[in-house]
């Protein structure tokens, strides 16, 4: 008796559930003839493989859908290739490294209209995934397990480190659920469905441990219909360590989730300093305030001037930043952000850092008057400094304003292939649409199984 006899398992990859098992299977079938593709990624998972496809049949059958499994195998060398095949799975060998490197080649290869994924340790019971099934048909797009209790989600005892179930997944969840206004509990919870088309429309781009959040972030950004299934995490049925790394995947995700929202990261923090150090310079510029027995005085207007300085230049980044992401297609367009380059251009930006610097030159040159009504002597301290301060202040944000025009200039020209925020600094406008037809390449035919970009 075979390992596929023994588990119960048609050789055939296509498996149907009971209301189908009376119509006769398709030796080869085509793209997309299945409703549901159970896939997971493999990296020498001899251990526990035969258990999840057993249980990945299992659900197949309760859930009453149409469905194959798929392996997106990353290299084994430990027979996962053959126990997989064996037991009628298909394995897609998948030859870039990296856990999204493996299931971006595992999702291309899918041949159902929803994919559900989830790792092969046998964390994950692919037998109940019922709920996922009934919310890919209420129209969800992303449907995302949840292992957290706060999700619903139950966790078995030693099935996660503590550092991973009380540090990290709560504290990266809270986080993108501040970041990105999203209502996912467990950002990364291996198990995940999600539909054909609504992989399309997140455009993801990212290769290893960062897949992950990615999907959620541009599900959230992308506007799909996003919902979420409380499910039961078990211990990794493996003798070996997992390929995770705590710390280093934990910090990947984290840059990831800032490096993605440039509102947190650059936007907030930059207007607040800003914020801050302009009131306490405007304050400062009739002159020394006192507080009780605490007098403010031309220290403080330095730290009031270097705030300001260095609060205008982290917001600078974060335009920088978000028109870049636009552009590269990283982050959808905002209509207000868009709004914003309505009213702001190139022409204008110079033109308010040239008054800005003229102002600075203006305050310097009086400080100049001051010390030349002296002959060159020696001057009050605390009167010369305070000047010299705001004129030098005001000089650098004038050259900062003007610089940061021309940078955001050459970030937004909208050409062929980039469509940054509409920011009328100039752009190159996009060749017509019958220009670019006549010179258009012939439509690439895309291998078997795989989905257009």
């Amino acid at each position: 008796m075979t390992g596929t006899e023994l588990l119960g398992i048609s050789a055939n990859p296509i498996w149907h559930s009971p209301c189908f098992r009376n119509r006769p299977m398709a030796l080869n079938p085509p793209e997309n003839s299945v409703d549901l593709t159970i896939l997971m990624p493999c990296l020498n998972e001899a251990e526990t493989l035969a258990r999840c496809i057993g249980k990945a049949k299992k659900g197949l059958e309760a859930s009453g859908v149409t469905g194959e499994i798929l392996i997106a195998d990353n290299g084994s060398t430990d027979g996962s290739i053959e126990i997989a095949e064996s037991l009628g799975a298909r394995v897609e060998r998948v030859r870039e490294k990296g856990y999204g490197n493996a299931l971006r080649g595992g999702i291309l290869a899918a041949r159902g209209r929803w994919i559900l994924m989830g790792d092969s340790d046998d964390s994950y019971d692919f037998s109940s995934i019922r709920g996922f099934v009934e919310k890919l048909e209420e129209g969800n797009e992303l449907v995302m397990g949840c292992r957290l209790p706060s999700g619903g989600g139950t966790i078995i005892p030693g099935a996660m480190p503590w550092k991973n179930r009380w540090i990290g997944n709560p504290s990266l969840s809270t986080l993108g659920r501040l970041f990105f206004q999203t209502p996912i509990h467990d950002f990364h919870c291996g198990m995940r469905a999600f539909s054909a088309e609504g992989y399309r429309r997140m455009k993801l781009k990212t290769t290893g441990m960062e897949f992950a959040s990615e999907m959620v972030v541009n599900s959230t950004l992308n506007g799909l219909k996003v919902a979420e299934v409380p499910i039961t995490l078990h211990p990794d049925g493996r003798s070996r360590p997992p390929h995770l790394k705590p710390w280093r995947d934990g910090w990947r995700h984290l840059r990831f989730m800032l490096l993605y929202s440039p509102d947190w990261l650059f936007m907030l923090p930059g207007l607040s300093l800003l914020a801050a150090g302009m009131s306490l310079f405007l304050m400062l510029l009739v002159g020394p305030i006192s507080i009780d027995r605490v007098t403010l005085s031309t220290g403080t207007l330095a730290v009031a001037g270097m705030m300001t300085l260095l609060g205008y230049q982290i917001l600078a980044q974060g335009f920088y930043a978000k028109v870049f992401a636009v552009a590269e297609g990283l982050l959808p367009s905002q209509p207000r952000f868009n709004r914003l380059f309505k009213v702001w251009n190139l022409e204008r930006g110079i033109v308010l850092g040239l008054a800005l610097c003229a102002a600075g030159v203006s305050v310097i040159g009086w400080a100049v008057w001051h010390w030349a009504r002296t002959n060159f002597g020696t001057l009050d301290p605390q009167e010369n400094l305070g000047r010299l301060i705001i004129g030098t202040t005001l000089l650098v944000l004038g050259t900062q304003t003007v610089f940061s025009s021309f940078h955001l200039s050459l970030l937004g020209l909208k050409t062929t292939s980039r469509t940054p925020p509409d920011l009328t600094l100039g752009q190159v406008e996009p060749a017509p649409k019958d220009t670019l037809a006549a010179v258009a390449k012939p439509e690439t035919v895309l291998p078997k199984g795989q989905l257009p970009a």
